[in-house]
């Protein structure tokens, strides 16, 4: 008795449903008639059409290096006597970073431009007596090869006292300092790093194939995880000259501005080469049906009242191409000024009225404006 009543019940609730789907399939076929049209009408979001910048991109992974980079190191072997910088400071070419003791080699000097002034005083004294007759020439001749070998002797001994001051070769920033004071010291040890970050470098690889389509001057855009809301641009400088034959790929390295020097080297860097870049009808990706092979979106046409507030959907066949940012490029089938339908698009019908309940896109009481994207794909 109790099964039966359950039966009785489940089939009482499967026929309220079926009845309400079929009042509702007849409500919605139903014609308007001479009625109000748009009491039948789908509330709809409309979006204008405007153009978008759209443009071919090439994407990888690239590494950030310095314009200039150079391990400081010593020539000679000595103990350091003074340090003139620390870590992260900013360097001037020609700036003293370091400098050796010298006690040995300043004396040594000292020395020697003492002989070099007594050779040339022997030499002033002995050319004057040589041209009154005093003197034979060939004395002359002897104490002046005297002072070219003091004068020799002088300048070895400054290269070498030199030797002992290592200066910056360029602009740059200094690293960590991996020395201490009175530290021995010798060639090939690194004091610190220097690098010129004004500009940073981005070698990235690509695969062959995109060879001919690469060219200097390109521009580039950049992101790193350290400034996840930032992009650099730059520009591609250089194609290598070479493929590697294991990987078939081909180097190409981009310059990045980097005056404010928060790009480090070493950095990984995505990187995307923008070709191609031009202005193009777009529509949201909301707005796009498909039927079979067909691209459709809904045009929206003012009904007779003109009170912006309803209107008449079209079915538009339009031809598409790259996707960017949630828009649509579109090639054929629309024009600028026209209102789509952007949200709601499946319960809208070719010639159904629509009644609109928004409009994307406005601010400040007007339709924005679509603007540029930086990202597609290749």
């Amino acid at each position: 008795m109790r099964r039966a009543t359950f039966l009785i019940v489940v089939a009482l609730v499967f026929a309220g449903m079926a009845g309400a789907v079929a009042w509702r399939h007849f409500t919605a076929e139903a014609p308007a008639g001479n009625g109000d049209m748009r009491g039948q009408a789908v509330s709809v979001a409309l979006e204008t059409v405007r153009t978008r910048e759209f443009a071919d991109i090439v994407e990888a992974l690239g590494t950030a290096n310095a314009n200039e980079s150079v391990n400081v190191t010593s020539n000679v072997s000595d103990r350091i006597s003074r340090i003139a910088f620390d870590s992260g400071d900013v360097i001037r070419r020609g700036a003293i970073l370091v400098e050796l003791a010298d006690a040995e080699e300043a004396a040594g000097l000292s020395e020697a431009r003492a002989t070099q002034q007594e050779a040339e005083r022997e030499l002033r004294r002995i050319s004057d007596l040589a041209d009154r007759g005093i003197a034979p020439s060939a004395r002359r001749d002897e104490l002046n090869a005297e002072v070219q070998r003091a004068r020799a002797r002088v300048q070895a001994l400054e290269a070498r006292v030199d030797y002992r001051i290592i200066r910056a070769p360029f602009d740059g920033v200094v690293g960590l300092r991996a020395v201490s004071l009175g530290q021995l010291v010798g060639p090939g040890d690194t004091i610190a790093q220097l690098d010129d970050i004004s500009i940073i470098k981005l070698d990235f690889t690509l695969p062959e194939r995109f060879l001919s389509v690469l060219e200097p001057g390109m521009d580039i855009v950049a992101a790193t995880a350290a400034f996840p809301d930032e992009v650099f641009t730059g520009e591609l400088t250089n194609i290598n000259s070479r493929i590697d034959p294991v990987a078939r790929t081909i180097t190409v390295r981009a310059e990045i501005e980097n005056t404010d020097r928060r790009l480090r080297p070493g950095m990984l860097m995505t990187v995307q080469i923008r070709r191609d870049v031009r202005e193009r009808i777009a529509v949201p990706e909301t707005a796009i049906t498909r039927l079979g092979s067909q691209t459709l979106v809904f045009v929206v046409h003012e009904d007779a009242n003109g009170d912006g507030d309803g209107g008449i959907a079209e079915q538009r066949v339009v031809t598409t191409g790259q996707r960017s940012g949630g828009y649509v490029e579109v090639y054929s089938g629309l024009e600028t000024g026209e209102a789509i339908v952007s949200h709601g698009v499946h319960r809208v019908r070719d010639g159904a009225p629509v009644r609109v309940q928004r409009r994307d896109g406005a601010e400040n009481g007007g339709e924005r404006v679509a603007g540029s994207d930086r990202t597609s794909t290749i």
